[in-house]
C-alpha cells in the first residue's frame, strides 16, 4: 500500500496524546480461522450479506453492522465512535485477528459496550477500502489488511493501524489496551479527537483535490519514469525493490511496450530476467501452475499463499508478450501454467466468469501446509529416482523454508540440465523424472483439504483476465482461450451491464456499488472482443460504457475521473474524492482510461476521445513524475 504522505508525521504526534500508544506497522495477510459448526448461532447482522468475508464472521460474538446507513445513524444516535474493520476472504492476518480478538468473548464485550462495529470487504467495496488506507497510512505510515480504524460517529478517521494483537506483544499494543484507551479519550476529551479526525480529513480533501495546473506531455517524463524503474530494479534476483517483494505487473508491461517502440535490449534484459526469476521462484506454484500475491523475501522464495485474480490476469499477459517478443518457450510454459490453475480453480466453466481468489492457507494454525512438503511427504509418493532428482530440482532436503522448520517451498534450485550432468544421465531422462515427479505430487496434493476459493465473480477484475486470456489466443493460436473470454464476456454483458451502460461491480449482487475500473476493464475488453472477432456490438457496447463513463465519472471541476459516479462521490464518509492513477495493487483506473479512449480514437476517428485522454494525461503528469513504478500504466 502507498505509504503515508509528508505530512504524515504531523497527525501522528497529534495522536500521540490521544492514545499513548506507538505507531502500527503495516501487514499484508497469512492462517485463516474456520468457522466451528458447533459454534453459537448468528450474532450480529452479517449472515445474510453476500460477501464470503463478512458472512464468515457472522457466528463472532461483535455485534458487527455491515457498511451502511443504520450503522452511522445508531453511532450517532449512541454517541459512540465507530471501530471499522476492513479486511478479506483470502487475508492471513484478518483470520487471525479475527480468531484472536473479535472471537474472544471479553474483547468482544468491549467492543460491543463502547463502539459500533463495521465489517467491510476490501474487494466487495474498494471505494471505502481506498479512502481508509489513504487516513490510516497518514496516521501510522503504512497502510494493508486488516485494515483497522476508529471513527467518529460522521466517519472521520482519528486512529488506526492494521494488525492488533488481542494483548501487547510483536511490538505493537494489544488491541484490548487500544480500546479501552480511546473508548476512555473519547468520552473525557472528545473535543481535541473531533478536531484532529477533522484536520486529517481537510489535509486529505486537499491533497487529493490539488490544483488546476495542468503539465504538457514531453518524452523527458517517460524518460523519467523509465530510469525509476531502472534503479529499482534487482539486478541480482530480478524484480523491483526488496523484500516484501511484489511482481510490478504494470511496470514490466510498461518496458515490454517501450521496447517494442525503441528495442533498446536493456529494457527486454529486466523483464527477462524478472519473469523467468519468478517463474523458477516459490512465488509460482510449480505444481499447480499460478502466481501466489508476493513474496516474503527478496528472492521470490517465500510466497504469501493467496493467489489472485487480478495478479494472474496481469502476469498472464506479460508471459504472452514476453514470449511474443522473444520466442522463449519458457515464457509460453508459464502462460499455459497461469492458465490451467485460473481454469481450474478460478473460474466457472460451465457458464463463464473468472472467480476472485484462492485462500492462503486452512487454519490458524496452518503454515502454507497445502502448498509444502516435507521430505518424508515427498519422499512417500515418489519413486526413488523421482525423490532424487526433485529433490535438487527444487531443494527437498536440509531446513525447510517455513516457519516449521521441516516443510519446504517448491523452488527451482537446479534445472534439468544442471542434474543431468551432477548423475551423468541424459537431460531427457531426467525432464521425464521431474514431469512424472510433480504429476504425482500434484495429484496427492489434491487430496489434502484445499484453500477456499471466493467464487465473487467482480467485473474489473474479469475485465482484465477476459483481456489476457485474448492476449493468450492471439499469440498461442489457441481457440479454448478466446472462447472461454468470449463466454465469461457475454456473460457479463447480460448479467452486470445495465440499460443505461451501467457495469455492476458483481454479477448477483454482491456489492451495491459502480466503480470507475469496472467501467474502464470492461470497456477494454469489448474492444480486444472487437478487435480479435470484428462484431460490431462489442465496439458499439465499449463507446456507450466510456459515453457513460464521461458523462458520471469526469470531474469537470478540475479534470481526471472519479472512483465512483460523481454524485456518490460527494455522499457522508466517502465525501473525499479519490482519482486512482496509481497501480496499487492494479492498473490506475484514469490510466485504464486513458488508454482505453485512446483506442476509440484510433478505432472510430472522433476527435472527444482523443481530447479526454490528452485532459486526463495532462491533469495527471504533474502527480505522476513522482509517482515512478507506481504509475508504469500511465507513462
Amino acid at each position: 500500500m502507498a505509504q503515508g504522505d509528508s505530512w504524515s508525521s504531523v497527525f501522528r504526534l497529534v495522536l500521540i496524546f490521544l492514545t499513548g500508544l506507538f505507531t502500527i506497522g503495516g501487514c499484508e495477510a497469512g492462517p485463516r480461522s474456520q468457522e466451528d459448526p458447533q459454534k453459537k448461532a448468528m450474532s450480529n447482522k452479517l449472515e445474510n450479506e453476500k460477501s464470503p468475508y463478512l458472512r464468515s464472521a457472522a457466528h463472532q460474538p461483535v455485534n458487527w453492522l455491515p457498511w451502511g446507513d443504520e450503522a452511522f445513524q445508531r453511532a450517532k444516535s449512541e454517541d459512540k465512535p465507530i471501530l471499522l474493520d476492513i479486511g478479506a476472504v483470502w487475508c492471513h492476518w484478518c483470520h487471525v485477528m479475527d480468531g484472536e480478538s473479535y472471537e474472544n468473548p471479553e474483547l468482544a464485550k468491549i467492543i460491543n459496550e463502547h463502539f459500533i462495529p463495521i465489517k467491510v470487504d476490501r474487494d466487495e467495496r474498494p471505494d471505502i477500502d481506498s479512502r481508509f488506507q489513504t487516513a490510516v497510512s497518514s496516521i501510522s505510515g503504512q497502510g494493508g489488511w486488516p485494515l483497522t480504524a476508529l471513527l467518529t460517529p460522521d466517519g472521520r478517521v482519528f486512529y488506526g493501524g492494521t494488525y492488533f494483537p488481542p494483548d501487547d506483544r510483536y511490538g505493537r499494543p494489544g488491541l484490548k489496551r487500544v480500546l479501552e484507551t480511546l473508548s476512555e479519550r473519547y468520552k473525557s476529551d472528545r473535543t481535541k479527537i473531533f478536531e484532529s479526525a477533522e484536520q486529517l480529513y481537510s489535509h486529505l480533501k486537499k491533497a487529493v483535490e490539488g490544483s488546476k495546473d495542468r503539465a504538457e506531455l514531453s518524452e523527458a517524463a517517460v524518460d523519467s519514469a523509465l530510469s525509476s524503474i531502472s534503479n529499482s530494479f534487482d539486478i541480482r534476483y530480478g524484480g523491483f525493490g526488496s523484500a516484501p517483494k511484489f511482481p510490478h505487473a504494470s511496470a514490466v508491461e510498461f518496458l515490454l511496450w517501450r521496447y517494442s517502440i525503441t528495442g533498446e535490449n536493456w529494457m527486454l534484459s529486466i523483464v527477462d530476467s524478472t519473469l523467468k526469476a519468478m517463474a523458477k521462484g516459490g512465488i509460482y506454484d510449480q505444481l499447480a501452475g499460478g502466481f501466489h500475491r508476493y513474496s516474503t523475501d527478496e528472492r521470490w522464495m517465500v510466497p504469501h499463499f493467496e493467489k489472485m485474480l487480478y495478479d494472474n490476469a496481469e502476469l498472464l499477459k506479460n508471459y504472452v508478450h514476453a514470449f511474443q517478443a522473444t520466442g522463449d518457450e519458457s515464457f509460453k510454459e508459464t502462460a499455459h501454467g497461469i492458465i490451467s490453475f485460473t481454469n481450474a480453480v478460478l473460474s466457472d466453466q460451465t457458464h463463464g466468469g473468472f472467480y476472485a481468489s484462492q485462500d492462503a492457507d486452512i487454519s490458524m494454525n496452518d503454515d502454507g501446509d497445502y502448498f509444502t512438503w516435507t521430505a518424508e511427504e515427498a519422499a512417500k509418493v515418489l519413486a526413488p529416482e523421482e525423490f532424487e532428482v526433485l529433490s535438487a530440482h527444487y531443494h527437498l532436503n536440509g531446513v525447510g523454508e517455513m516457519h516449521s522448520s521441516n516443510r519446504h517451498v517448491l523452488f527451482v534450485v537446479r534445472d534439468a540440465g544442471e542434474i543431468a550432468d551432477t548423475l551423468g544421465k541424459p537431460k531427457p531422462e531426467i525432464e521425464k523424472l521431474i514431469r512424472s515427479g510433480k504429476e504425482k505430487l500434484l495429484k496427492e496434493r489434491l487430496q489434502r483439504k484445499t484453500p477456499f476459493a471466493d467464487p465473487s465473480i467482480y467485473a474489473n477484475w474479469n475485465g482484465m483476465m477476459i483481456s489476457s486470456y485474448i492476449e493468450a489466443y492471439k499469440a498461442f493460436g489457441e481457440r479454448v482461450h478466446v472462447e472461454f473470454a468470449l463466454k465469461t464476456l457475454e456473460r457479463i454483458i447480460k448479467e452486470g451491464i445495465s440499460p443505461t451502460f451501467d457495469v455492476a461491480h458483481s454479477l448477483g449482487g454482491a456489492s451495491s456499488g459502480q466503480y470507475l475500473d469496472d467501467q474502464v476493464q470492461i470497456a477494454s475488453a469489448l474492444l480486444d472482443a472487437y478487435e480479435v472477432t470484428g462484431t460490431e456490438k462489442y465496439l458499439t457496447l465499449a463507446e456507450k460504457i466510456m459515453e457513460r463513463t464521461i458523462g458520471q465519472y469526469w470531474d469537470p471541476g478540475t479534470g481526471g475521473f472519479l472512483d465512483l459516479p460523481r454524485e456518490k462521490a460527494t455522499i457522508g464518509p466517502l465525501e473525499l474524492p479519490h482519482k486512482p492513477i496509481q497501480d496499487s495493487p492494479t492498473s490506475g483506473a484514469n490510466a485504464v482510461a486513458i488508454l482505453v479512449l485512446n483506442r476509440l480514437n484510433q478505432i472510430t476517428e472522433k476527435e472527444t476521445y482523443k481530447s479526454y485522454a490528452e485532459l486526463t494525461l495532462k491533469y495527471f503528469a504533474p502527480i505522476c513524475k513522482d509517482y515512478g513504478i507506481f504509475a508504469a500504466t500511465y507513462f
